[in-house]
């Protein structure tokens, strides 16, 4: 078969049949009489051997020393071969991703598209000061699309760039809310932390119904971020996991200055959960229930006198008549050091 023949029949060019014969991949039987290469069947067989490992990704070196080589092993070239395909894709999967985010920043011409990428690379740089910088630029002006901040914000371990970041997420007007919500179902602790922080700083009310929701979450960490958030937006759901973080002496401080900012917040507040959702309590009535919650924790079998002692300290910040009478009896208890806090507290309060 002549080689015009082979190249129909194989769909390799003729070009190519003369380049794996340079390279001795493929070596034609003979020549007509007029000089023209002459292929055999059992070349026609090694073309398309040559052709069926190529579709691998295997170089013609490659190919040559499968062919060639009888003690050739394929595993360990296999096994290359899947590592730089993944790597191939996951470079391409990186280009796709940073083109969409210049895509969705609708940039109005080449500057603004230069802008945008020099804004993406520095969220990705490794100096946190060029990482900061840049969530400052992007909070400014919002060049920066959604998905990128949010990206940037949950994997990012430096505090301040954290902080920067949030504030720009917080600034872009974007909803991140559902991307946030993804990484709170994150295996990775520090992720989810990450995510409800972030929330906590988006005024929105899908954020609050997204940290109402996480008052129900496994991890402690995240719940207890949650709780301190909705206790700043007069969330009077987070009641009960402020008090189990003031047990619990985890963000005490904190703890307890949510429950004051709750109990002395305007009225109505965002009340506690019912069938027909959210239904507002007004000042006084949750400053009752928080008094009441803080003495039934005190009263508990298994807390312990540090405890008590907080529990009791908590009870400072609650106006009215319950918190009051709770104090009372408190100045009485038998562990001395929770009846004198109990004590000093009233001596505040009639101060006032």
């Amino acid at each position: 078969m002549l080689i015009g023949d082979v190249a129909r029949r194989s769909g390799v060019s003729a070009r190519m049949l003369r380049h794996y014969e340079s390279l001795g991949l493929v070596r034609p039987t003979g020549r007509t009489g007029s000089g023209y290469r002459r292929y055999a069947d059992e070349d026609i067989r090694r073309i398309f051997h040559i052709e069926s490992l190529r579709s691998l990704g295997l170089s013609l070196r490659d190919v040559g020393r499968a062919l060639d080589d009888p003690g050739f092993a394929p595993a360990e070239l296999v096994e290359d071969l899947i590592r730089r395909t993944c790597e191939r894709i996951a470079a391409e999967r990186e280009l796709l991703t940073r083109l969409r985010r210049i895509d969705a920043a609708e940039p109005a011409g080449w500057e603004e598209v230069l802008r945008v990428v020099a804004l993406l690379q520095a969220l990705e740089s490794k100096s946190p000061g060029a990482r900061q910088r840049a969530a400052l630029s992007a909070g400014e002006d919002a060049a920066v699309p959604v998905e990128a901040l949010v990206e940037a914000v949950l994997g990012e371990s430096d505090p301040v760039v954290a902080g920067a970041l949030r504030w720009a997420l917080a600034q872009s007007g974007g909803d991140g809310t559902a991307l946030l919500a993804e990484g709170l179902r994150s295996p990775s602790a520090e992720v989810r932390e990450r995510a409800v922080r972030s929330l906590a700083e988006l005024p929105d009310g899908t954020a609050t119904a997204l940290l109402r929701d996480a008052l129900g979450h496994p991890d402690a960490v995240v719940r207890r971020c949650a709780a301190l958030a909705l206790g700043a937006r007069g969330v009077a759901d987070a009641v009960p996991t402020l008090i189990d973080m003031i047990v619990g002496a985890t963000n005490d401080a904190d703890a307890a200055d949510a429950l004051g900012a709750l109990a002395n917040g305007p009225a109505p507040v965002d009340g506690l959960a019912s069938v027909d959702g959210p239904a507002p309590v007004d000042g006084p009535a949750l400053a009752d229930r928080i008094a009441v919650g803080l003495v039934d924790r005190l009263a508990r079998a298994g807390v312990g006198p540090e405890a008590r002692r907080r529990l009791t300290q908590a009870l400072a910040d609650i106006p009215g008549g319950t918190a009051s009478r709770a104090l009372e009896a408190l100045a009485q208890d038998g562990d001395r050091a929770v009846a004198l806090t109990a004590t000093y507290i009233l001596k505040l309060r009639d101060t006032r």
